[in-house]
């Protein structure tokens, strides 16, 4: 049941496609998408914010911005971290990358289903994955100690923890990531990708970051994209020690953040009560996303700490099918996880969005529900014909 859209879009490894892509795919005349693919804060910036960078968008365009390590340093401030233990980046995929090349000689060991680039990467470049497979059965939720004794019993020499974790949102509390990082302090490197910790409400402070950079083999990856709503300016950071966050710096290009990334870091000092308040809308956006998700008898929906949701199709419906329909006749963009290593297109990641856009979403998973049956109800005589 394919409805007009070209699959090749969505058969690019572990990602989707653009939402630029897609738009351009459909053609005019078709309502706005409404992205419930890639994981983004729709509470921030603000309109008032949004208003402010119009404002100042010739200059931002037109002029040079200054080098990374005075983006950093204001960065620095606003987080309260030591700016010698910061390495700003044109988004955290450019850090996945440099972290293989600098840091990742052997192998490394990384828990599956997750962000596509921690496994895409190190075998890109012919290193060992060793990839501990996460459980359906459990919920998709991470063992510390059996992922302990894995990383020991194939000798992993890198080990990495996404906490939030993608595409399940699975949340492991603070005393358990120290833990982690603790007991693995012999190993070349122990990452900690924090992308999405900021949208964690069952505690208070949950990021690690902090210990990461008075420990010696541990880094913390951040994603402001994510976080701040703005995935088209690409930037991330890590927090690590002065040493290992020192090198990054000096490996990265001295201009690799764009103007525009320097204009957004300076107001975040000013807005951080906006800030605070998109994640409590967020939270409160997630809570009833999941009730209203788990009315539909298709659906299995998984607890999250992350601004995303995963979903379990129900017997006989693939995701591929449904991200089609929702794309042609709604215009509707969802993750299939098909793709994904460890999943299966019985998996569908939604992003957490406002009331309106999931009564989008739910009208039209219901309405290819009764596509489906009406096919099905179609068939079946057809069938019984044939036999006969």
């Amino acid at each position: 049941m394919r409805h007009g859209v070209e699959t090749g879009l969505f058969q690019q490894a572990a990602h989707s496609p653009s939402i630029f892509e897609l738009n351009r795919h459909l053609g005019e005349g078709t309502r706005a998408l409404v992205d419930f693919c890639i994981p983004c804060n729709p509470y921030f910036p603000t309109p008032e914010m949004f208003n402010e960078l119009a404002k100042n968008l010739e200059s931002v365009l037109k002029f040079y911005p200054s080098d990374a390590t005075k983006i950093a340093n204001q960065l620095a401030q606003v987080l309260k971290l030591n700016p010698a233990t910061i390495a700003m980046s044109n988004g955290s995929t450019e850090l996945i990358t440099w972290m293989d090349h600098l840091w990742i000689n052997e192998s490394i060991a990384i828990p599956i289903p997750t962000f596509g680039r921690w496994t895409d990467q190190p075998m890109e470049s012919s290193k060992r994955v060793d990839m501990f497979l996460l459980q359906e059965s459990d919920n998709f939720e991470l063992d510390i100690d059996a992922y302990i004794k894995f990383i020991r019993t194939r000798g992993s020499r890198v080990a990495v923890l996404c906490n939030p974790n993608n595409p399940d949102g699975g949340y492991l509390p603070r005393r358990e990531i120290v833990r982690f990082m603790d007991s693995l302090a012999d190993l070349d490197l122990v990452v900690i990708d924090e992308s999405f910790i900021d949208f964690v409400e069952v505690e208070r402070n949950p990021s690690v970051a902090a210990e990461a950079s008075i420990r010696p083999n541990v880094v913390v990856l951040k994603s402001l994209g994510k976080n701040f709503g703005l995935h088209g300016i690409r930037f991330g950071y890590l927090v690590a020690n002065p040493g290992l966050a020192g090198k990054m710096r000096n490996t990265l290009p001295k201009w690799n953040l764009n103007s525009l990334a320097e204009t957004v870091v300076f107001m975040l000092k000013e807005h951080a009560e906006e800030y605070h308040e998109s994640l409590q809308l967020l939270s409160r956006d997630r809570y009833r996303m999941g009730m209203e998700l788990s009315r539909l008898p298709d659906l299995t929906v998984f607890s999250s700490q992350a601004n995303f949701l995963l979903v379990k199709l129900a017997p006989g419906i693939d995701g591929g099918e449904l991200r089609d329909f929702l794309v042609s006749r709604h215009q509707v963009f969802i993750r299939e996880c098909g793709n994904k290593l460890g999943m299966s297109s019985q998996f569908a990641r939604l992003v957490v969005r406002p009331e309106q856009d999931v009564a989008r979403l739910v009208e039209g998973i219901r309405d290819f529900s009764q596509s489906r049956w009406a096919s099905e109800q179609h068939e079946a005589p057809s069938l019984l014909m044939h036999s006969a």
